[in-house]
């Protein structure tokens, strides 16, 4: 679904990558047991980037306009590292740079609201290394995933699509950063034919096809195969093998109770496709635990394909 990285961004990714003393024991441990994914992702770009504590407000932490842009540089246009989302990095040309130059840099934390429900979109947002995840809210009480967006989207589709606001709420699930530009400006943009138009028309399509699809998946699969679909999807947009995750975090994104989760990821790990602990987890085995998954995985990524490429 993704482009490889180089073995540059490789090498730079080893030398900069935080290493706790936790996260050292748990690849420690893996040694041989891990296997290459065989799916091209979003790696190249750490998640877990050290993040000020300043950079964003607390719960419910919706970004306002006061966040800090990244300390790299001003732009994109003066800054040498290549674009990292996929879909203005597929700008081309004059296009490209009256685009991109528009954009700002920003750090966002696990758990910051990149938008409220029923609230004014105030930004659109351009994933790096931040995972973002759409949940929806019940009125009893309970919420659910409805979507999720890496390095391969946007979050905000509603201001494409002539919507103000919208049902969902808007979390990153996954700390990193994003390229964000004011809604207003991004409709001005977007709406001139041309290359960022069809790119998003082609996104707007694949993601829907990901939110349907989703649906479907929540009201009749089992939660162990779907849990293994949600690991598969958010492996596809982080670095590495390993990511933060706890059974707080899971059960609310898969909408089904803490013991329901703690019994499928005991599972998947037992047969050795994970490891999981102290709110991490990591991926051992890519290839069987596509097998554990439902088929909504591989439906959703074959759309993604075909549209994005």
């Amino acid at each position: 679904m993704f482009p490889l990285e180089s073995p540059a961004r490789a090498l730079y990714l080893r030398d900069m990558l935080p290493r706790s003393a936790s996260d050292g024991a748990l690849r420690g441990a893996a040694g041989s047991e891990h296997r290459t994914r065989r799916v091209p992702t979003c790696a190249g770009d750490v998640h877990d980037l050290p993040l000020p504590a300043n950079v964003l407000p607390a719960p419910p932490r919706a970004v306002t306009r006061g966040a800090r842009r990244d300390d790299v540089g001003a732009s994109l246009s003066s800054r040498a590292a290549p674009v990292r989302n996929h879909l203005l990095g597929a700008l081309r040309g004059s296009e490209s740079e009256h685009v991109l130059q528009r954009f700002e840099p920003v750090r966002l934390a696990q758990g910051d609201a990149l938008y409220e429900p029923d609230q004014p979109i105030r930004y659109v947002y351009f994933p790096e290394t931040v995972v973002a995840s759409l949940v929806n809210s019940l009125s009893d009480g309970l919420s659910v995933e409805v979507g999720t967006v890496g390095c391969e989207g946007m979050v905000g589709l509603p201001v494409f699509l002539g919507g103000a606001t919208s049902s969902t709420r808007a979390i990153a699930q996954i700390a990193g950063t994003a390229q964000r530009l004011d809604a207003e400006s991004f409709t001005r943009l977007a709406s001139v034919p041309g290359e960022l138009h069809e790119l998003m028309l082609r996104y707007s399509h694949a993601f829907l096809i990901q939110v349907a699809q989703t649906a479907a998946c929540n009201g009749v699969h089992l939660v162990q195969e779907r849990c293994a679909r949600w690991l598969l999807m958010t492996h596809d947009r982080v670095h590495g093998d390993n990511f933060p995750l706890t059974h707080d975090f899971l059960a609310l994104m898969l909408g089904v109770r803490r013991a329901g989760v703690s019994v499928a990821m005991h599972a998947l790990q037992d047969v050795g496709l994970i490891r999981y602990g102290r709110g991490n987890v990591q991926i051992l085995d890519r290839e069987r635990l596509e097998e554990a998954s439902c088929g909504c995985y591989r439906v959703v990524q074959a759309h993604f394909e075909r549209l994005l490429g």
